[in-house]
């Protein structure tokens, strides 16, 4: 390592402001912070003395969301494993096919499950990495800005909220459109107002519903048909829903039902909430807000008297392990760019986007899952909450020293 951080020394001048390869700063800087640490030094007083920096931030988050991967990587395969052996579908063509030919289509194997979810879940990954990659050298490269560590958070949140059977043309065309109208055209990082991941994937949502939507979409098992336990509920007959469900409250919180590759488990999340806790990166502000938002929202449905809304059946509890919920308070609602920054704002910021997720959840039939867009909208007011929390601040302290 010493001849290659050696190399880097003598090419660094080459790269600097007045060098010949100054334009291509954002490369090398990127390549050279990845590899080796930051040679930056606090060169006037105050000097804070502090272990945590925006990187060493951004691999927390990463190791934060490696139990949610690992369930993806499982739970897809699983899915599959499971639709294949009861029904008897033939493996599907290419490649895949080839690999599951050869590793078996066992869903009580760790590893046939793991092998067949990472056939789906890393080609998603890499492109998702590659064309977000391009686009953050290009913006960089004409702004003269460093690479940041952000974008691979970014890059590994959208793949985890996104069905194993979405086309890869989709998800080049979903984080282009992410990072550069969420993201890049505001300043690039620390400068979005909207969470850059969640864009990407409502620009999907809305772009092309037939691919991310529907009960054909969330098993990698060509032809099979599989709901969500939302949509499940969503079109039951009112009346007796609890009795019907085809999942039990424990199988949603350990995730072993179809759904995003990555959000189907409140476990994993809940794994990253105790290291984003401990590590004191995400606010426990919000996200107990939000949880106490949406279970508020929750037992207001379950006690509306004469719902006809088979949505409005479920306990409160029930709404907490479905869907996006867990996953959203884990990892997009505590965005610590795009969220509020107050305390009380935070209060705000959580308890609003916990009651309207649960809102559009139960009071839309067309559309039974509104964590994506309370989370956005949530985005969209909070510097209107901390606005109003500081001006009220000083209002009060204006009078207690007037």
């Amino acid at each position: 390592m010493s001849l290659l951080s050696d190399l880097f020394a003598q090419l660094g001048p080459k790269f600097e402001q007045g060098g010949p390869l100054e334009r291509w700063y954002p490369l090398y800087e990127a390549t050279d912070s990845f590899l080796f640490h930051s040679s930056r030094v606090t060169s006037t007083a105050p000097h804070v003395r502090d272990g945590v920096d925006y990187k060493r931030i951004m691999i927390t988050v990463i190791i934060a969301l490696i139990p949610c991967v690992v369930m993806a990587l499982w739970n897809t395969g699983y899915q599959a494993n499971s639709a294949l052996t009861q029904l008897g579908i033939p493996l599907p063509g290419g490649w895949r096919g080839q690999v599951m030919a050869l590793v078996g289509c066992d869903p009580d194997s760790l590893l046939s499950n793991f092998i067949h979810g990472g056939l789906y879940f890393l080609p998603i990954y890499l492109v998702t990495v590659l064309v977000g990659s391009i686009w953050e050298c290009l913006f960089n490269v004409i702004r003269g800005h460093e690479m940041s560590e952000a974008f691979l958070v970014t890059s590994l949140l959208f793949p985890l909220t996104l069905p194993a059977t979405i086309p890869l043309w989709q998800v080049a065309l979903g984080i282009s459109f992410g990072v550069i109208f969420a993201k890049e055209v505001f300043g690039g990082v620390g400068r979005n107002f909207m969470n850059p991941a969640l864009v990407s994937r409502a620009f999907i949502f809305f772009a092309y519903p037939a691919q991310i939507s529907g009960d054909r979409v969330w098993t990698a098992v060509d032809g099979f048909t599989g709901a969500t336990p939302i949509a499940s509920v969503a079109a039951a007959e009112p009346g007796g829903v609890m009795t019907k469900l085809g999942f039990s409250w424990s199988q949603a919180f350990l995730g072993t039902i179809p759904g995003s590759m990555g959000e189907t488990s409140t476990l994993a999340c809940l794994l990253g909430v105790a290291l984003l806790l401990v590590s004191g990166i995400a606010s426990w502000r919000i996200m107990l807000s939000m949880a106490l938002g949406g279970l508020a929202m929750g037992l207001l449905f379950w006690l509306w008297p004469g719902g006809d809304n088979p949505l409005m059946e479920l306990p409160p509890h029930y709404h907490l392990v479905m869907g996006g919920f867990a996953f959203g308070l884990t990892f997009m609602a505590t965005d610590p760019v795009s969220a509020a920054q107050t305390r009380m704002g935070q209060w705000l910021y959580g308890g609003f986007i916990g009651c309207l997720a649960i809102t559009i959840r139960v009071a839309n039939p067309a559309y039974p899952e509104g964590v994506m867009l309370a989370i956005l909208l949530g985005n969209v007011l909070a510097p209107l909450l901390d606005y109003f929390v500081i001006q009220a601040n000083i209002k009060r302290r204006a009078i207690r020293h007037g």
